[in-house]
């Protein structure tokens, strides 16, 4: 069982913001590959499927972002899982707009749901980084990140989430290298 978390705040009213592409991603990834309907669970909001040969918990916790680790951490302890079975998906300012990079571990870099996480559970988990691009100047990055994608972004935007969705297998099986290549080839092809 691997649990694999879209980073996001809950409620319409941010479901665009550029902070929720991590829920996004899995919503996408959901959809795409046949997973059961939403439950309310751990604090959030949990899909279970399989992709691949792999069975996938999808969670989007409800907690809001800063309390993003609560609602991880609970999952985990149920399934008695370590982080080495935890993958999170979230906004990366330091990436370019629609670049796609998976890391093991690091910092949080300032992103309050990573910092969450690695409160309640290690650092030591799997981060998919979803490029929003950085604004220029750290007085805007808190508009930046919670406004939402805008119009001429739309296309880039879902061309990323179907090229995450359609690659999630390489992922599933631990092969993030692949993942990676595969995803910007996808993305590649479906930007003008």
């Amino acid at each position: 069982m691997q649990i694999w978390v879209g980073l996001g705040n809950p409620g319409p009213r941010y479901a665009l913001h550029r902070h929720n592409v991590g829920f996004m991603a899995v919503d996408v990834i959901a959809d795409m590959h046949g997973f059961g309907p939403e439950q309310k669970k751990f604090q959030g909001w949990a899909r279970e499927g399989r992709i691949g040969t792999q069975k996938v918990l999808l969670l989007k916790p409800a907690t809001f972002m800063n309390e993003s680790g609560r609602s991880v951490g609970e999952a985990l302890r149920f399934y008695k899982l370590g982080t080495d079975a935890l993958t999170v998906f979230h906004d990366e300012l330091d990436l370019a707009p629609f670049k796609v990079k998976v890391k093991l571990g690091g910092g949080h870099a300032g992103h309050n749901g990573l910092r969450s996480i690695d409160q309640h559970c290690g650092p030591d988990f799997r981060r998919v980084r979803l490029g929003i691009g950085h604004p220029g100047h750290k007085d805007r990055v808190t508009g930046h990140v919670l406004g939402n994608f805008a119009k001429a972004e739309e296309d880039d935007l879902a061309a990323m989430l179907g090229a995450v969705g359609a690659e999630a297998e390489w992922l599933a099986k631990g092969d993030d290298v692949r993942f990676m290549n595969d995803v910007a080839l996808r993305v590649q092809d479906m930007t003008p």
